[in-house]
Protein backbone atom coordinates (compact mmCIF):
# COMPACT_ATOMS: atom_id res chain seq x y z
CA UNK A 1 0.00 0.00 0.00
CA UNK A 2 1.11 3.22 -1.14
CA UNK A 3 1.03 5.92 2.03
CA UNK A 4 0.10 9.33 0.51
CA UNK A 5 3.71 11.72 1.56
CA UNK A 6 0.91 14.39 2.45
CA UNK A 7 -0.69 12.47 5.28
CA UNK A 8 2.82 11.61 6.98
CA UNK A 9 4.02 15.19 6.39
CA UNK A 10 4.16 17.38 9.57
CA UNK A 11 2.95 20.86 8.91
CA UNK A 12 4.78 23.41 11.71
CA UNK A 13 1.63 25.48 12.34
CA UNK A 14 3.29 29.26 12.48
CA UNK A 15 3.21 30.80 16.26
CA UNK A 16 2.11 34.33 16.28
CA UNK A 17 4.60 37.09 17.08
CA UNK A 18 2.40 39.78 17.34
CA UNK A 19 -1.50 41.00 16.66
CA UNK A 20 -2.01 39.79 13.09
CA UNK A 21 -3.26 42.67 10.66
CA UNK A 22 -4.43 41.76 7.33
CA UNK A 23 -7.06 41.08 4.29
CA UNK A 24 -8.36 37.83 3.95
CA UNK A 25 -10.37 36.36 0.22
CA UNK A 26 -12.21 33.84 1.51
CA UNK A 27 -12.83 31.42 -1.33
CA UNK A 28 -16.52 30.94 -2.41
CA UNK A 29 -18.95 28.61 0.04
CA UNK A 30 -19.26 24.74 -0.44
CA UNK A 31 -22.90 24.67 0.62
CA UNK A 32 -23.73 27.03 -1.87
CA UNK A 33 -21.61 25.95 -5.01
CA UNK A 34 -22.40 22.22 -4.28
CA UNK A 35 -26.12 22.98 -4.44
CA UNK A 36 -26.13 25.69 -7.35
CA UNK A 37 -24.31 22.61 -9.23
CA UNK A 38 -27.07 20.19 -8.52
CA UNK A 39 -30.14 22.79 -9.23
CA UNK A 40 -28.03 23.91 -12.41
CA UNK A 41 -27.60 19.84 -13.70
CA UNK A 42 -31.92 19.31 -12.77
CA UNK A 43 -32.39 23.33 -14.79
CA UNK A 44 -34.22 23.42 -18.36
CA UNK A 45 -32.06 25.40 -19.70
CA UNK A 46 -28.27 26.55 -19.36
CA UNK A 47 -27.31 28.56 -16.24
CA UNK A 48 -23.91 30.44 -14.93
CA UNK A 49 -21.87 29.78 -11.52
CA UNK A 50 -19.20 32.51 -11.17
CA UNK A 51 -16.75 32.65 -8.63
CA UNK A 52 -17.41 28.81 -7.70
CA UNK A 53 -15.42 27.74 -4.95
CA UNK A 54 -12.56 25.03 -6.40
CA UNK A 55 -11.88 22.31 -3.63
CA UNK A 56 -12.02 18.95 -3.40
CA UNK A 57 -15.25 18.39 -2.32
CA UNK A 58 -17.16 20.78 -5.24
CA UNK A 59 -14.52 19.14 -8.19
CA UNK A 60 -16.01 15.91 -6.99
CA UNK A 61 -19.72 17.03 -6.91
CA UNK A 62 -18.67 18.80 -10.55
CA UNK A 63 -16.62 15.23 -11.89
CA UNK A 64 -19.77 13.36 -11.07
CA UNK A 65 -22.35 15.49 -12.37
CA UNK A 66 -20.47 15.02 -15.95
CA UNK A 67 -20.37 11.41 -15.09
CA UNK A 68 -23.52 11.09 -15.16
CA UNK A 69 -24.15 13.35 -18.74
CA UNK A 70 -24.02 17.22 -17.50
CA UNK A 71 -21.87 19.27 -19.18
CA UNK A 72 -19.78 22.06 -17.44
CA UNK A 73 -17.66 24.39 -18.93
CA UNK A 74 -15.05 25.81 -16.86
CA UNK A 75 -14.44 29.64 -17.96
CA UNK A 76 -11.53 32.02 -16.33
CA UNK A 77 -12.09 35.73 -17.62
CA UNK A 78 -9.02 37.54 -19.07
CA UNK A 79 -9.41 40.73 -16.60
CA UNK A 80 -8.34 38.14 -13.48
CA UNK A 81 -4.71 37.56 -11.61
CA UNK A 82 -3.74 33.86 -12.59
CA UNK A 83 -5.68 30.90 -12.65
CA UNK A 84 -8.70 33.16 -11.63
CA UNK A 85 -6.98 34.72 -8.89
CA UNK A 86 -6.36 32.72 -5.10
CA UNK A 87 -10.11 33.83 -4.41
CA UNK A 88 -11.25 32.50 -7.77
CA UNK A 89 -12.57 36.11 -8.98
CA UNK A 90 -12.43 35.39 -12.49
CA UNK A 91 -13.83 32.23 -12.82
CA UNK A 92 -17.20 30.71 -13.89
CA UNK A 93 -18.82 27.51 -14.97
CA UNK A 94 -21.35 27.06 -17.29
CA UNK A 95 -23.54 24.16 -16.71
CA UNK A 96 -25.51 22.67 -19.43
CA UNK A 97 -28.28 20.12 -18.42
CA UNK A 98 -27.82 17.94 -21.23
CA UNK A 99 -29.57 14.85 -19.94
CA UNK A 100 -28.49 12.35 -17.09
CA UNK A 101 -27.74 9.19 -18.36
CA UNK A 102 -25.88 5.86 -17.27
CA UNK A 103 -23.73 3.70 -17.00
CA UNK A 104 -21.60 6.19 -14.73
CA UNK A 105 -19.48 5.53 -11.46
CA UNK A 106 -19.68 8.06 -9.34
CA UNK A 107 -16.72 8.83 -6.57
CA UNK A 108 -17.91 10.79 -3.78
CA UNK A 109 -14.62 11.12 -1.87
CA UNK A 110 -15.96 11.89 1.84
CA UNK A 111 -18.34 14.32 1.17
CA UNK A 112 -21.58 14.55 2.76
CA UNK A 113 -23.04 16.51 0.17
CA UNK A 114 -22.10 14.36 -2.81
CA UNK A 115 -23.14 10.98 -1.18
CA UNK A 116 -25.83 12.68 0.08
CA UNK A 117 -27.31 14.90 -2.81
CA UNK A 118 -26.61 12.62 -5.60
CA UNK A 119 -28.25 9.25 -5.14
CA UNK A 120 -31.85 11.43 -5.52
CA UNK A 121 -30.78 13.12 -9.17
CA UNK A 122 -29.50 9.12 -9.99
CA UNK A 123 -32.92 8.09 -9.89
CA UNK A 124 -33.76 10.63 -12.43
CA UNK A 125 -30.84 9.19 -14.83
CA UNK A 126 -31.61 6.81 -17.72
CA UNK A 127 -29.27 3.87 -16.39
CA UNK A 128 -27.45 1.86 -13.66
CA UNK A 129 -25.37 4.73 -11.78
CA UNK A 130 -22.58 3.20 -8.90
CA UNK A 131 -21.54 5.44 -6.04
CA UNK A 132 -18.19 4.89 -4.17
CA UNK A 133 -15.84 6.72 -2.03
CA UNK A 134 -13.19 6.77 0.26
CA UNK A 135 -12.98 4.10 3.59
CA UNK A 136 -14.43 6.56 5.67
CA UNK A 137 -17.19 7.17 3.48
CA UNK A 138 -19.02 3.70 4.33
CA UNK A 139 -19.25 4.71 8.01
CA UNK A 140 -21.20 7.76 7.41
CA UNK A 141 -24.90 7.09 7.38
CA UNK A 142 -26.99 7.02 4.16
CA UNK A 143 -29.71 5.48 5.36
CA UNK A 144 -32.18 8.35 5.39
CA UNK A 145 -31.43 9.14 1.59
CA UNK A 146 -32.09 4.99 0.44
CA UNK A 147 -34.80 4.74 2.55
CA UNK A 148 -36.84 7.75 1.23
CA UNK A 149 -35.63 7.06 -2.45
CA UNK A 150 -36.91 3.03 -2.22
CA UNK A 151 -40.07 4.62 -0.72
CA UNK A 152 -40.33 7.29 -3.56
CA UNK A 153 -39.77 4.73 -6.39
CA UNK A 154 -36.50 3.88 -6.81
CA UNK A 155 -34.57 0.89 -7.07
CA UNK A 156 -31.38 0.64 -5.24
CA UNK A 157 -28.52 -1.86 -4.53
CA UNK A 158 -26.43 -1.55 -1.26
CA UNK A 159 -26.57 -4.92 0.29
CA UNK A 160 -28.33 -3.91 3.38
CA UNK A 161 -25.85 -1.51 4.43
CA UNK A 162 -27.55 1.45 4.31
CA UNK A 163 -24.20 2.95 3.62
CA UNK A 164 -21.72 3.03 0.63
CA UNK A 165 -20.73 1.73 -1.49
CA UNK A 166 -24.52 1.24 -3.49
CA UNK A 167 -25.92 1.56 -6.96
CA UNK A 168 -29.00 3.61 -8.30
CA UNK A 169 -30.79 1.97 -11.27
CA UNK A 170 -32.02 4.96 -12.46
CA UNK A 171 -35.19 4.98 -14.66
CA UNK A 172 -35.31 8.16 -16.31
CA UNK A 173 -38.24 9.56 -13.99
CA UNK A 174 -39.09 9.24 -10.42
CA UNK A 175 -42.68 9.11 -8.68
CA UNK A 176 -41.73 10.96 -5.48
CA UNK A 177 -44.92 12.15 -3.26
CA UNK A 178 -44.84 11.77 0.53
CA UNK A 179 -42.61 10.15 2.55
CA UNK A 180 -41.20 10.01 6.28
CA UNK A 181 -37.32 9.93 7.11
CA UNK A 182 -35.32 10.65 10.51
CA UNK A 183 -32.52 13.29 9.48
CA UNK A 184 -31.29 13.18 13.41
CA UNK A 185 -28.03 12.60 11.96
CA UNK A 186 -27.62 14.83 8.94
CA UNK A 187 -29.92 17.32 7.73
CA UNK A 188 -28.87 16.87 4.10
CA UNK A 189 -31.27 13.79 4.11
CA UNK A 190 -33.51 16.52 3.76
CA UNK A 191 -31.88 18.81 1.53
CA UNK A 192 -31.04 15.68 -0.81
CA UNK A 193 -34.65 14.81 -1.34
CA UNK A 194 -35.57 18.78 -1.44
CA UNK A 195 -33.16 19.88 -4.11
CA UNK A 196 -34.47 17.12 -6.74
CA UNK A 197 -37.85 17.34 -5.41
CA UNK A 198 -39.25 19.34 -8.52
CA UNK A 199 -38.22 16.88 -11.05
CA UNK A 200 -39.83 14.09 -9.47
CA UNK A 201 -43.45 13.46 -11.15
CA UNK A 202 -45.35 14.34 -8.05
CA UNK A 203 -42.68 16.33 -5.96
CA UNK A 204 -42.24 15.66 -2.75
CA UNK A 205 -43.37 15.74 0.64
CA UNK A 206 -40.70 15.40 3.27
CA UNK A 207 -41.79 14.88 7.13
CA UNK A 208 -39.25 14.92 9.49
CA UNK A 209 -39.72 12.10 12.05
CA UNK A 210 -37.00 12.01 14.85
CA UNK A 211 -36.45 14.43 17.72
CA UNK A 212 -34.06 16.68 16.49
CA UNK A 213 -33.08 18.31 13.58
CA UNK A 214 -28.99 19.44 12.92
CA UNK A 215 -28.00 22.33 10.85
CA UNK A 216 -31.60 24.05 10.32
CA UNK A 217 -29.75 26.86 8.59
CA UNK A 218 -28.37 24.64 5.59
CA UNK A 219 -32.03 23.31 5.07
CA UNK A 220 -32.91 26.98 5.29
CA UNK A 221 -30.00 27.49 2.04
CA UNK A 222 -31.52 24.74 0.30
CA UNK A 223 -34.96 26.02 0.38
CA UNK A 224 -33.91 29.52 -0.32
CA UNK A 225 -31.61 28.59 -3.51
CA UNK A 226 -34.31 26.38 -5.14
CA UNK A 227 -37.12 29.51 -5.00
CA UNK A 228 -34.62 31.54 -6.49
CA UNK A 229 -34.94 28.71 -9.31
CA UNK A 230 -38.40 28.75 -9.57
CA UNK A 231 -39.41 26.18 -7.58
CA UNK A 232 -42.51 26.24 -5.03
CA UNK A 233 -41.46 24.90 -1.77
CA UNK A 234 -43.99 25.33 1.34
CA UNK A 235 -41.91 25.34 4.74
CA UNK A 236 -42.88 25.33 8.41
CA UNK A 237 -41.49 28.49 8.53
CA UNK A 238 -43.86 29.84 5.77
CA UNK A 239 -47.14 28.76 7.47
CA UNK A 240 -46.60 24.62 6.80
CA UNK A 241 -47.08 21.87 9.13
CA UNK A 242 -44.23 21.91 11.66
CA UNK A 243 -40.84 19.36 10.65
CA UNK A 244 -42.89 19.22 6.93
CA UNK A 245 -41.27 20.32 3.23
CA UNK A 246 -43.34 20.35 0.37
CA UNK A 247 -41.69 20.94 -2.93
CA UNK A 248 -43.89 20.87 -5.96
CA UNK A 249 -43.22 19.57 -9.53
CA UNK A 250 -41.95 22.18 -12.15
CA UNK A 251 -39.13 22.93 -14.20
CA UNK A 252 -36.10 24.77 -12.63
CA UNK A 253 -34.79 28.20 -14.28
CA UNK A 254 -30.72 28.45 -15.23
CA UNK A 255 -29.32 30.92 -13.34
CA UNK A 256 -26.91 33.52 -13.28
CA UNK A 257 -25.63 33.04 -9.62
CA UNK A 258 -22.08 34.58 -7.84
CA UNK A 259 -21.24 32.34 -5.02
CA UNK A 260 -20.29 34.38 -1.79
CA UNK A 261 -17.18 33.84 0.06
CA UNK A 262 -17.19 30.38 3.10
CA UNK A 263 -17.92 32.08 5.96
CA UNK A 264 -17.56 28.92 7.75
CA UNK A 265 -13.93 29.09 5.82
CA UNK A 266 -13.31 32.13 7.38
CA UNK A 267 -13.84 31.17 10.85
CA UNK A 268 -9.76 30.75 11.37
CA UNK A 269 -8.95 33.73 10.35
CA UNK A 270 -11.44 35.44 12.38
CA UNK A 271 -9.95 33.26 15.14
CA UNK A 272 -6.59 34.89 14.52
CA UNK A 273 -7.92 38.09 15.02
CA UNK A 274 -9.30 36.98 17.82
CA UNK A 275 -6.24 34.58 19.37
CA UNK A 276 -3.75 37.26 19.03
CA UNK A 277 -5.59 40.53 19.67
CA UNK A 278 -5.15 41.50 15.54
CA UNK A 279 -8.15 42.71 13.06
CA UNK A 280 -9.15 40.89 10.11
CA UNK A 281 -10.93 41.90 6.86
CA UNK A 282 -12.91 39.35 5.26
CA UNK A 283 -14.36 40.85 1.91
CA UNK A 284 -17.67 40.62 0.51
CA UNK A 285 -19.30 39.07 3.41
CA UNK A 286 -23.00 39.38 2.85
CA UNK A 287 -25.33 41.47 4.71
CA UNK A 288 -27.99 38.46 4.21
CA UNK A 289 -27.07 34.91 4.00
CA UNK A 290 -28.34 31.10 5.09
CA UNK A 291 -24.82 30.10 5.52
CA UNK A 292 -24.28 28.84 9.73
CA UNK A 293 -20.87 30.84 9.37
CA UNK A 294 -22.46 34.35 9.94
CA UNK A 295 -22.65 33.36 13.40
CA UNK A 296 -19.25 33.69 13.94
CA UNK A 297 -20.05 37.15 14.69
CA UNK A 298 -22.51 36.86 17.18
CA UNK A 299 -20.00 33.48 19.27
CA UNK A 300 -16.26 35.43 18.86
CA UNK A 301 -17.38 38.57 20.10
CA UNK A 302 -19.09 37.00 23.12
CA UNK A 303 -15.59 35.32 23.22
CA UNK A 304 -13.94 38.33 23.37
CA UNK A 305 -13.92 40.23 19.80
CA UNK A 306 -16.28 42.86 18.39
CA UNK A 307 -17.28 43.00 14.44
CA UNK A 308 -18.37 45.87 11.90
CA UNK A 309 -19.78 44.74 8.51
CA UNK A 310 -18.73 47.68 6.21
CA UNK A 311 -19.00 48.24 2.44
CA UNK A 312 -15.80 46.35 2.22
CA UNK A 313 -16.62 43.33 4.43
CA UNK A 314 -16.31 42.39 7.65
CA UNK A 315 -13.77 43.81 9.73
CA UNK A 316 -13.53 41.59 13.14
CA UNK A 317 -10.98 42.99 15.92
CA UNK A 318 -9.54 41.03 18.85
CA UNK A 319 -9.72 42.74 22.15
CA UNK A 320 -6.52 40.94 23.32
CA UNK A 321 -8.87 38.61 26.00
CA UNK A 322 -10.07 35.49 25.04
CA UNK A 323 -13.67 34.68 27.29
CA UNK A 324 -14.95 30.97 27.63
CA UNK A 325 -18.54 30.40 26.28
CA UNK A 326 -21.37 28.10 27.23
CA UNK A 327 -23.56 28.05 23.50
CA UNK A 328 -25.99 25.62 21.86
CA UNK A 329 -23.90 24.63 18.17
CA UNK A 330 -26.70 22.72 17.31
CA UNK A 331 -27.75 24.64 14.25
CA UNK A 332 -23.99 25.26 13.39
CA UNK A 333 -22.04 22.10 14.17
CA UNK A 334 -19.50 22.88 11.64
CA UNK A 335 -17.75 25.78 13.75
CA UNK A 336 -17.38 23.52 16.37
CA UNK A 337 -13.67 22.76 15.85
CA UNK A 338 -12.57 26.37 15.48
CA UNK A 339 -15.06 27.07 18.67
CA UNK A 340 -13.07 24.64 20.89
CA UNK A 341 -9.52 25.93 19.42
CA UNK A 342 -10.25 29.39 20.65
CA UNK A 343 -12.47 27.84 23.86
CA UNK A 344 -8.70 25.91 24.31
CA UNK A 345 -7.03 29.11 24.72
CA UNK A 346 -9.78 31.06 26.78
CA UNK A 347 -9.53 32.79 30.48
CA UNK A 348 -12.68 30.87 31.64
CA UNK A 349 -14.16 27.18 30.92
CA UNK A 350 -16.65 26.71 28.02
CA UNK A 351 -19.34 24.14 27.09
CA UNK A 352 -20.51 23.81 23.49
CA UNK A 353 -23.72 22.18 23.64
CA UNK A 354 -26.27 20.37 20.59
CA UNK A 355 -23.61 18.90 18.85
CA UNK A 356 -23.75 14.93 19.42
CA UNK A 357 -24.26 14.49 15.17
CA UNK A 358 -20.77 15.32 15.03
CA UNK A 359 -19.29 11.96 15.99
CA UNK A 360 -20.45 11.08 12.49
CA UNK A 361 -19.00 13.96 10.15
CA UNK A 362 -15.79 13.78 8.42
CA UNK A 363 -14.51 12.00 11.63
CA UNK A 364 -15.89 11.51 15.09
CA UNK A 365 -14.97 14.82 15.60
CA UNK A 366 -15.77 15.04 19.39
CA UNK A 367 -13.42 12.25 19.94
CA UNK A 368 -11.00 13.83 17.96
CA UNK A 369 -10.47 17.18 19.74
CA UNK A 370 -11.02 15.81 22.91
CA UNK A 371 -8.16 13.44 22.32
CA UNK A 372 -5.88 16.29 20.34
CA UNK A 373 -6.21 19.22 22.46
CA UNK A 374 -5.71 16.92 25.82
CA UNK A 375 -2.48 15.68 24.15
CA UNK A 376 -1.57 19.10 23.99
CA UNK A 377 -2.04 19.19 27.79
CA UNK A 378 -6.00 20.64 27.33
CA UNK A 379 -8.85 19.54 29.48
CA UNK A 380 -11.51 18.83 27.53
CA UNK A 381 -14.41 16.30 28.21
CA UNK A 382 -16.96 14.91 25.89
CA UNK A 383 -20.82 15.09 27.41
CA UNK A 384 -23.72 13.20 25.86
CA UNK A 385 -24.45 15.73 22.92
CA UNK A 386 -20.61 18.15 23.13
CA UNK A 387 -17.84 19.01 24.95
CA UNK A 388 -16.71 20.43 28.05
CA UNK A 389 -13.44 22.66 28.16
CA UNK A 390 -10.91 23.77 30.86
CA UNK A 391 -8.42 25.98 29.32
CA UNK A 392 -5.46 24.79 30.98
CA UNK A 393 -1.44 26.13 29.49
CA UNK A 394 -0.88 24.21 26.41
CA UNK A 395 2.37 22.78 24.81
CA UNK A 396 3.82 21.48 21.55
CA UNK A 397 3.41 18.45 19.84
CA UNK A 398 1.58 16.53 16.74
CA UNK A 399 -2.20 17.49 16.07
CA UNK A 400 -3.67 14.54 14.22
CA UNK A 401 -6.05 15.50 11.45
CA UNK A 402 -7.95 12.30 10.36
CA UNK A 403 -8.88 13.39 7.08
CA UNK A 404 -10.84 15.98 8.75
CA UNK A 405 -10.38 19.73 7.33
CA UNK A 406 -11.68 21.32 10.17
CA UNK A 407 -9.51 19.32 12.47
CA UNK A 408 -6.57 20.61 10.75
CA UNK A 409 -7.72 24.51 10.85
CA UNK A 410 -8.30 23.97 14.76
CA UNK A 411 -4.60 22.88 15.01
CA UNK A 412 -3.66 25.51 13.17
CA UNK A 413 -5.68 28.32 15.90
CA UNK A 414 -3.92 26.55 18.63
CA UNK A 415 -0.61 26.86 17.24
CA UNK A 416 -0.77 30.71 16.91
CA UNK A 417 -0.76 31.05 20.91
CA UNK A 418 1.46 27.88 21.49
CA UNK A 419 4.43 27.05 20.21
CA UNK A 420 5.83 23.49 18.67
CA UNK A 421 2.23 22.66 17.45
CA UNK A 422 2.41 20.34 14.22
CA UNK A 423 -0.14 19.15 11.86
CA UNK A 424 -0.25 15.95 10.40
CA UNK A 425 -1.80 16.43 7.10
CA UNK A 426 -2.57 19.93 6.47
CA UNK A 427 -3.42 19.00 3.11
CA UNK A 428 -6.75 17.77 4.05
CA UNK A 429 -7.81 21.73 4.36
CA UNK A 430 -8.04 21.03 0.34
CA UNK A 431 -11.49 19.27 1.00
CA UNK A 432 -13.34 22.97 1.39
CA UNK A 433 -10.06 25.45 1.50
CA UNK A 434 -7.51 25.22 -0.89
CA UNK A 435 -3.97 26.91 -0.55
CA UNK A 436 -4.97 27.24 3.38
CA UNK A 437 -1.33 26.99 4.34
CA UNK A 438 -0.80 29.79 1.97
CA UNK A 439 -3.24 31.89 3.37
CA UNK A 440 -2.23 31.43 6.98
CA UNK A 441 1.40 32.49 6.25
CA UNK A 442 0.46 35.24 3.93
CA UNK A 443 -2.02 36.56 7.11
CA UNK A 444 0.66 36.48 8.79
CA UNK A 445 3.43 37.90 7.05
CA UNK A 446 5.39 35.26 6.78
Amino acid sequence: MTVNPAHTALWPAPHASGAVDATVHVPGSKSVTNRALVLAALASEPGWLRRPLRSRDTLLMAGALRAMGVEIEETVSSSSSGAGGQDGTGEAWRVLPTGLHGPATVDVGNAGTVMRFLPPVAALADGPIRFDGDPRSYERPLHGVIDALRVLGARIDDDGRGALPLTVHGGGALDGGPVSIDASSSSQFVSALLLSGPRFNQGVEVRHTGATLPSMPHIRMTVDMLRAVGAQVDTPESGGEPNVWRVTPGALLGRDLTIEPDLSNAQPFLAAALVTGGKVLIPDWPERTTQPGDRLREIFTEMGGSCELTEFGLVFTGSGALHGIDVDLGDVGELTPGIAAVAALADSPSTLRGVAHLRLHETDRLAALTKEINELGGDVTETADGLHIRPRPLHGGVFHTYDDHRMATAGAVIGLAVDGVRIENVATTAKTLPDFPELWTGMLGQ
